[in-house]
């Protein structure tokens, strides 16, 4: 029913955010933070410029705010992509037990950062961007619905040759409709970003927080084929049947 699918993805989405919360605290945050005042206060690291300013809100409270807000979003995600989506796609996802979870976990970091990212890759501290930003969030939108629909189409590309074929050739088949992201790619608005940092910090964090999304979407989908395996087996969706189960078969 969808109210253990909801659970279990909730479920997954917490483990995850405890993750994802401690890479924050321990890494992203401090980096960014690093990187904020690089972009504030030149390299005068010993407070020069910024010694007569006091923080409105001190830097603990922001790294707490983030950790939890990191957290949120796990589960937030959990619950609709491990939990809804699942609901609602598990028989379309190729493959059996935990590989549904991890190729479920590659499309929901396909659809929310990845294909977004073609278009407007993330900005560093104290970045301008040129594009105004109603502009930019229907640009993220659109980049989202686009990168879900290469996703569903990648799923129908191999459930449709698997049966014909062999199954690789299907898998190098389903990979075709992700070059289709490049068309809304070329035909978007450019957002020019220019700031202070360096060449080199810049592509630290942006590396950084790709890191940090597919260590979240990662974890999601561990947890996830960890609770689906100690279930033995899910629902179908609409199915009653006790020999119905997922992985029974």
């Amino acid at each position: 029913m969808l109210v253990d699918y909801l659970a279990r993805g909730v479920t997954a989405g917490v483990a995850a955010g405890l993750v994802f919360g401690l890479f924050l605290a321990v890494v992203a945050n401090p980096f960014v933070g690093y990187a904020d005042t690089v972009a504030h206060g030149g390299h005068d690291h010993a407070g020069g410029d910024h010694a007569d300013q006091d923080p409105v809100v001190s830097p603990g409270v922001t790294s707490g705010a983030s950790v939890l807000a990191g957290v949120l979003w796990a589960v937030l995600l959990g619950g609709v992509t491990f939990g809804v989506a699942f609901y609602l796609l598990e028989p379309a996802i190729p493959g059996q037990g935990a590989t549904k979870s991890y190729l479920l976990g590659l499309a929901g970091f396909v659809t929310v950062s990845g294909a977004p990212w073609l278009v407007l890759p993330p900005a560093t501290p104290g970045a301008e961007q040129s594009l105004p930003v109603a502009t930019r969030v229907a640009l993220y939108g659109g980049m989202m619905a686009a990168g879900a629909a290469v996703c569903l189409l990648s799923g129908y590309t191999y459930n449709r040759l698997a049966v014909e074929r062999r199954r690789p050739v299907a898998a190098l088949a389903a990979l075709a409709p992700v070059g289709l992201l490049a068309i809304p790619a070329t035909l978007a608005p450019t957002n020019t970003l220019s700031g202070t940092l360096s060449p080199g910090l810049q592509a630290g964090l942006v590396g950084l927080v790709g890191f940090g999304q597919g260590l979240l979407w990662l974890s999601l989908a561990v947890a996830h084929a960890r609770l689906q395996s100690s279930t033995g087996g899910v629902w179908r969706p609409g199915e009653t049947d006790s020999g119905s189960l997922v992985g029974a078969d």
